[in-house]
């Protein structure tokens, strides 16, 4: 027989050999084909659930509260005691203006003080004298009166002639307006006195001065708001100081917040006091817990420089986006936040 031609009794063989083997073969297929099908249906229900319970955004910002540092007087710096990034406590000094001027003013508004006090008695001396005064002329009307009354008896029982009469009534003329004199006096020494004692307007307005004097050179030394993080610290000693001109900022590290933008499109059922997480880009390994504060009133183009103008005829839809406010509620000294630093959000919705 020639070797060419295959008996049929091997293919036979050769058949029934490789017939287990393509079923298994076929088996295998089937199952990975299954496992297949099974995992994206579990992808598409586990993404299903999250697009049901989540909606997230990597468009996101860290933000605090961050105070301007500026004094309320002018003056040269006269000592600096922090530097750029250092954290301070509230209260801890941060630096000192030359007091020496201001130390001048509180001594001149003391000396000012004390000589209002000094008129003030003055003027309460030449009341008291007006006074007495006014009671000396009172007591001379009173005796001219009487003495009047007594010569007008003598007249009429006529031991007295008529001239003495005349000089009688003179003399109580001139009591009387002596008395109308010497309460003229008494006005005006009170007018010119004005309130008595620590009531006393020149008074109030001295100590008035002196309190200024003496705010001013508590102003001098410039203390902590808050604490946080020093940032932008150019201020050296001899540096000029100008009031309320910022010399430097002051990071809170009080009160973190995310400002994340989500899409319009995912604003649906996102409110304030639901729960989120938040991951910031510095530490991918931390998750941070929070709360959603606030929605924007209007989309962040809306509140920009130059917001867009789609009243024009090559006008494109484009998806906007809105901040939304994320209160972070665990912040951790062992990873401090940065402002402007990228982070992701997600907002549990359901």
């Amino acid at each position: 027989m020639d070797d060419a031609v295959v008996h049929p009794r091997r293919v036979r063989r050769a058949a029934a050999v490789l017939a287990p083997r393509l079923a298994w073969r076929r088996l295998w297929k089937s199952l990975a084909a299954l496992l297949l099908i099974l995992l994206i249906i579990a992808l598409a229900i586990h993404y299903w659930h999250i697009s049901q319970t989540y909606e997230t955004t990597n468009d996101a910002y860290i933000n605090a509260d961050t105070t301007e540092i500026a004094a309320q007087v002018a003056g040269p710096a006269l000592h600096v005691y922090v530097r750029d990034q250092q954290h301070v406590k509230a209260g801890d000094p941060l630096f000192d203006i030359d007091p020496e001027s201001f130390q001048v003013n509180v001594s001149a508004a003391e000396a000012q003080l004390r000589l209002a006090e000094q008129s003030v008695a003055e003027q309460q001396a030449a009341i008291e004298a007006a006074q007495a005064q006014l009671a000396q002329r009172i007591a001379e009307l009173t005796n001219a009166q009487s003495n009047e009354r007594r010569t007008r008896n003598l007249i009429r029982n006529g031991f007295l002639s008529e001239q003495n009469a005349e000089d009688t009534q003179t003399v109580v003329a001139t009591a009387a307006a002596a008395v109308n004199a010497a309460r003229a006096n008494l006005a005006q020494a009170k007018s010119a006195l004005g309130e008595p004692g620590e009531q006393n307007a020149s008074v109030q307005a001295a100590q008035s001065r002196l309190r200024q004097a003496k705010l001013d050179l508590s102003h001098t030394r410039v203390y902590a708001p808050t604490s946080g993080t020093v940032a932008n610290l150019t201020l050296r000693p001899g540096s000029p100081v100008q009031p309320l001109a910022p010399v430097f900022s002051l990071v809170s590290d009080a009160n973190y917040w995310v400002d994340a933008n989500f899409k319009e499109t995912q604003l649906n059922r996102v409110r304030p006091g639901q729960e989120a997480t938040v991951r910031v880009d510095m530490y991918p390994e931390r998750e941070f817990h929070g709360r959603v504060q606030s929605l924007s009133g209007g989309s962040g183009a809306a509140f920009s420089l130059l917001p867009p103008e789609n009243a024009t005829g090559n006008w494109v839809k484009v998806t906007q986006r809105v901040p939304v406010r994320v209160h972070i509620l665990d912040p951790d000294p062992q990873h401090p936040l940065r402002i402007g630093t990228t982070a992701t959000v997600r907002v549990t919705v359901r």
